[in-house]
C-alpha cells in the first residue's frame, strides 16, 4: 500500500505525462510476484548444474548478466545511470538527482523515470543502474550531484516515482548504493560507523521506500563498510533487513568491483557480484558448497531471484529492443527542460536586479569557466554524453536573439594553460651540456622503484605538463617513482597559486623550497589541487615534485602563477561594457566526481573571478554549478544575485536565460541547508577518518546521529548561510487556515493537515508547501522539525489553493532501539507550515493517544 502523503504530495500533469508515455504494448511493465513466475523460475533453476548457477551470480563483459541457454534465460544488459543511457553512446542528458530533488516535483521524478526508461528501451538496456539515494551528509562528497538531499523523507518521495516511471517501461531501476555511502573518498576502505537509530531514520528510509512502495526490481551494495562490515556482505544489512524485514525478493547486486570475499558475500546476501565473478565465481565456491561453507539452497536462492525478476519483466518473453523508439527523443528533450526550469534555484536577489527586462538590459556579459562549454552534469558513472548540450552562454545568446549583445569571454586559463604556459628556468651552477635554459629546465629522475631507490635514468624537460584527467585506467604491471627538480623566478613580489593534477589512483608531492605545499595520495580519483605561497621577486623558487603514476606511462602536471593574473584583464573590461554581468563558476566533471571528494572551496581562480567582475558591474549574478554547497564568504556578501543551477542537464542554458529574463519564475527549492563555513556545519569534526596505521580500516563516526542538515540548524537554534527549503521566486506567497484533524488522534492515523497557499506578489510562480512534525514530549531526543509532507503549488497571482497532506503512523514515530521498531510516544505534536525548515509561519499542536 503506497504511504497516503506521496499520493497526495503528487500533482499529475495529465496532459504531459499522457504524451511521454508509450503504447501499453511497447511499455510490458512488471507484474507481481505469483505462484506461476515461481514455478517458472523454479523449473528454470532445476535445468541448472551448480557450475552453471555459479556462473550466473558473477556478470560478463563489464555489463551483463550471462546467458543460461539451458534454463532458456538470455543475456541481459545493463547501462550506468541514473541521469541518461551512459553506457552505450550518446543520449539525453538530464538533470543530476539533487536537481531533480530541487525541484520538489515528484510527478517531474516520474516522467524523468519513463523518458530515460525509453531511452533504455531504445538501446536494448534491461537494467538502469540508478537512482542513487545516499544521504547529503557534508557538501564535498563527490557524488552528492547524483542524490536526492539531506532529508530521507523528500529523497523517498523523489525515488519512489522516479523508479515507478522507469519500470513501468519494462526496465528495472536499481536503487543504490546500500547504504551509508556518503563520501568518496577511500570509499573502497572506509567504514561508516552509523548507530541503529540514526541508520533507520536517516540512512534507510529512502531504501526502504524504494523497496516497499515503489518495489524496485534491483538494489546495489555500496563500496564501503558498515560498522566494520563490507556492505556486500553485510548479514544485518542485506539479509536481516533487506530481504527479511523488508521482504525484498529481486536482485541485490554488487557495486563494480565492490566485493571483497567469496564466502563472505555469498552467505551475506549478494545475489550478483559486478562486472564478474571474480570472488562469486565456481572456482571459489564450489569447494564451499561441498563442505557446507556455504549451502547449495543459498546459492539456488540467489539464481531464483535473477530468474524471477526477468520474468516479472517479460524479458524471457520480448526483445528488450525497441527499435519503434528514436534514440534521441523530442519529449524527453521536454522532460529534461522541464527538470532545469523546476531545480534551479534563486538564492539571493538583492535589489531585484532578477528579472533582467530586454528594454533596459542591451549588452549582457557572460564570464566564467562553466558558461561554456555546457556543464551537464558531473563525472563518474553518471556523466552522460548529452546529443547536443546547451551551455549558459548559448543558451542566453539563442534565447536573446537580435534583441541583447552577449559578449563571452572565460575570464580565467584553463588548468592545461597553467601547466604548460609555466616557465622553469636552469638552476644556477648546474649545468649540462644538453640542456638549455627553457625547453630542458626541468631535470626528470626515474627510478625502476618505487621508493625512489636505487639508480635512476636521467632526462630532461621543458615543463611538468602531461596532465590527463583519467579516472579508471589499468594499474601498470611494474610502478616507478618519479623525481622533478626546477627553479621558478618570480618576476614579483607576491601571492601565486601553484596548481598540480594527475590521473586515476597517482600519487605526488609538491615540495617549494623544503616545504611541502601539495599532497596527493594514492586513492582512487583525484581532481587538480591548488595552494597560495608567497614568492619574491628575483629569488628562485626550487621545486621538487616526487610522483608515483598508477598508470604505465606519466600523466602529471605541476604549474604557477601569480594570483594576480589569474583572471584575464578582459574579463573586467567586457563586465564594465555590460549593463549586467553573468559569472557562471563551480565545479565540472574533472573537479566534481564519483571516486574522490570535491573541495569546499571554489576550484582555483573563481573567487577572484567573482570579485573582479563584482568590482566592474554592479548587477552581477552568480550562477553556481555544484552538487552542493561550496565556501561563499569571500564575495556574497557583494554579490547581487545568486543562483545554484546544480547540474541541470543538457537544457541548462536555456531554462537559466528564460530565469533570468523573466519568461518564468524560479521554482527551485534547497534540497539541503547551506552552510556558512564548513566549521558550522554538524559533521565538519567527524566528516573523515582519523589516520590509521596501514592495512587498518579507516572508522567515520556519525557522531551527529539524527542531527544532519536542517535538523541540527534548527534544534540547536542556529542559523545557516541558506535553510533548508529555501528557495526565492518572482513573487510572493501567504500561508493561512492551518487546520488539523482529529486535534486527539490514534497514533496510526490518518490525520489530515490542510491550509491555504495564496499568491500575494503580481506575477504566477510556484511554491513548495512543506509540512514538518515536531514531536516535543518524546521520551527521546528528538529533531525540533522533521518533513513529513510537501507540495508543490503553482498559482496564478491573487489565487490561492487549499493544500491537505495526511499523515501516518511513520510520520509521528521514532526508531526505538530497545524494541527494534518504529514506536510513538503519546502526547503533544507540533506542526510546522511554510516554505523552507527556517520559514514556518504556521504552528498548531496536536495529541496523540
Amino acid at each position: 500500500m503506497r504511504n497516503q502523503t506521496l499520493q497526495r504530495a503528487v500533482v499529475v500533469s495529465t496532459l504531459i505525462f499522457s504524451f511521454l508515455i508509450v503504447p501499453a504494448s511497447r511499455a510490458q511493465a512488471p507484474v507481481e510476484d505469483n505462484s506461476a513466475i515461481d514455478q517458472q523460475a523454479e523449473s528454470m533453476l532445476k535445468k541448472l548444474t551448480l557450475q552453471q548457477k555459479l556462473e550466473l551470480i558473477g556478470g560478463e563483459d563489464s555489463m551483463f548478466i550471462r546467458a543460461e541457454p539451458d534454463a532458456g534465460f538470455p543475456r541481459l544488459k545493463m547501462s550506468d545511470g541514473p541521469d541518461g543511457i551512459r553506457t552505450w553512446g550518446p543520449d539525453t542528458a538530464h538533470a543530476g538527482g539533487v536537481a531533480l530533488a530541487a525541484s520538489w516535483d515528484p510527478e517531474l521524478a516520474r516522467r524523468m523515470g519513463v523518458a530515460i526508461a525509453q531511452d533504455a528501451r531504445a538501446r536494448g538496456v534491461h537494467f538502469l543502474l540508478g537512482p542513487g539515494v545516499n544521504i547529503y551528509r557534508g557538501p564535498m562528497n563527490g557524488r552528492n550531484f547524483e542524490y536526492f538531499g539531506e532529508d530521507p523523507f523528500l529523497s523517498a518521495h523523489t525515488a519512489v516515482p522516479y523508479i515507478e516511471g522507469v519500470q513501468s517501461q519494462g526496465v528495472i531501476a536499481t536503487v543504490k548504493h546500500f547504504a551509508a555511502n556518503n563520501e568518496e573518498y577511500d570509499r573502497h576502505n572506509v567504514s561508516s560507523d552509523v548507530d541503529e537509530r540514526t541508520l533507520r531514520e536517516i540512512y534507510l528510509p529512502a531504501f526502504e521506500a524504494a523497496v516497499k512502495d515503489a518495489h524496485v526490481g534491483s538494489v546495489m551494495n555500496s563500496y564501503n563498510l558498515l560498522n566494520g562490515v563490507h556492505a556486500t556482505q553485510n548479514i544485518h544489512l542485506n539479509n536481516e533487513i533487506l530481504k527479511k524485514e523488508w521482504a525484498f525478493d529481486s536482485i541485490l547486486m554488487s557495486d563494480w568491483d565492490a566485493t571483497y570475499s567469496a564466502v563472505g558475500a555469498a552467505n551475506g546476501g549478494l545475489d550478483l557480484e559486478m562486472p564478474s565473478g571474480k570472488f562469486m565465481n565456481p572456482k571459489n565456491l564450489t569447494a564451499a558448497v561441498k563442505s557446507s561453507e556455504v549451502s547449495e539452497a543459498t546459492i539456488d536462492d540467489k539464481v531464483r531471484r535473477i530468474f524471477r525478476t526477468a520474468i516479472r519483466f517479460h524479458f524471457l518473453e520480448r526483445d528488450q529492443t525497441d527499435l519503434g523508439i528514436p534514440a534521441y527523443t523530442q519529449s524527453g528533450k521536454q522532460v529534461a527542460l522541464d527538470e532545469a526550469r523546476e531545480s534551479i534555484t534563486l538564492l539571493k536577489n538583492e535589489g531585484d536586479v532578477l528579472p533582467l527586462d530586454t528594454g533596459r538590459v542591451k549588452t549582457l556579459a557572460v564570464i566564467g569557466p562553466d558558461a561554456w562549454p555546457a556543464v551537464s552534469g558531473a563525472g563518474g558513472s553518471s556523466a552522460v554524453t548529452a546529443f547536443a548540450p546547451v551551455s549558459i552562454m548559448t543558451g542566453l545568446s539563442n534565447y536573446l536573439g537580435e534583441r541583447v549583445k552577449v559578449l563571452y569571454v572565460r575570464g580565467l586559463p584553463s588548468t592545461e594553460d597553467i601547466f604548460n604556459d609555466t616557465k622553469f628556468v636552469e638552476p644556477a651552477g648546474e649545468p649540462a651540456p644538453q640542456r638549455r635554459r627553457d625547453s630542458h629546465a626541468v631535470k626528470v629522475e626515474t627510478f625502476n622503484s618505487e621508493n625512489f631507490g636505487g639508480a635512476a635514468t636521467l632526462t630532461y624537460a621543458g615543463r611538468i605538463a602531461n596532465f590527463k584527467s583519467e579516472e579508471w585506467t589499468p594499474s601498470a604491471k611494474e610502478h616507478k617513482s618519479i623525481r622533478y627538480t626546477a627553479e621558478y623566478m618570480p618576476n614579483k613580489t607576491g601571492s601565486y597559486l601553484v596548481l598540480a593534477g594527475a590521473g586515476g589512483s597517482d600519487a605526488y608531492t609538491v615540495t617549494i623550497d623544503g616545504k611541502k605545499v601539495i599532497e596527493q595520495l594514492k586513492r582512487e580519483g583525484q581532481a587538480p589541487q591548488f595552494a597560495e605561497v608567497n614568492l619574491t621577486k628575483g629569488k628562485p623558487a626550487k621545486f621538487q615534485v616526487d610522483y608515483l603514476p598508477d598508470a604505465a606511462y606519466p600523466r602529471l602536471g605541476v604549474g604557477i602563477k601569480a594570483a594576480d593574473e589569474l583572471v584575464s584583464p578582459e574579463a573586467a573590461k567586457v563586465a564594465a561594457m555590460a549593463d549586467a554581468a553573468v559569472v557562471s563558476v563551480g565545479f565540472d566533471p574533472q573537479t566534481e566526481s564519483e571516486g574522490f571528494d570535491r573541495t569546499y572551496s571554489l576550484p582555483w581562480g573563481q573567487d577572484q573571478l567573482i570579485q573582479a567582475v563584482n568590482a566592474a558591474n554592479k548587477k552581477t549574478i552568480v550562477t553556481l554549478t555544484a552538487g552542493g554547497g561550496v565556501d561563499t564568504h569571500r564575495w556574497l556578501g557583494n554579490t547581487p544575485v545568486l543562483l545554484h543551477n546544480w547540474y541541470p542537464g543538457q537544457e541548462g542554458g536555456t531554462a537559466l536565460a528564460e530565469i533570468l529574463f523573466g519568461e518564468r519564475s524560479p521554482e527551485g527549492h534547497l534540497p539541503m541547508s547551506l552552510e556558512k563555513s564548513w566549521e558550522e556545519n554538524p559533521v565538519h569534526d567527524n566528516y573523515y577518518a582519523p589516520p590509521v596505521p596501514a592495512g587498518e580500516t579507516p572508522h567515520v563516526k556519525y557522531a551527529e546521529g539524527v542531527f544532519v542538515g536542517y535538523r541540527y540548524y534548527t534544534s540547536m537554534n542556529k542559523e545557516p548561510l541558506f535553510p533548508f527549503g529555501f528557495g526565492l521566486s518572482y513573487t510572493t506567497f501567504a500561508f493561512s487556515g492551518l487546520k488539523v484533524s482529529p486535534e486527539t488522534a490514534s497514533a496510526d492515523g490518518p490525520i489530515t493537515v490542510s491550509f491555504e497557499v495564496e499568491n500575494t506578489g503580481h506575477r504566477a510562480g510556484a511554491d513548495v508547501a512543506q509540512v514538518y512534525v515536531g514531536d516535543p514530549s518524546a521520551k527521546i531526543k528528538r529533531p525540533v522539525k522533521e518533513l513529513k509532507g510537501y507540495q508543490k503549488v503553482r498559482l496564478e497571482p491573487g489565487k490561492k489553493e487549499r493544500v491537505s497532506v495526511t499523515l501516518d503512523r511513520r510520520s509521528l514515530a521514532y526508531w526505538d532501539v530497545d524494541s527494534n521498531g518504529w514506536k510513538v510516544d503519546p502526547g503533544q505534536f507540533t506542526l510546522f507550515v511554510g516554505d523552507s525548515s527556517a520559514n514556518t509561519p504556521l504552528t498548531k499542536d496536536f495529541t496523540v493517544k
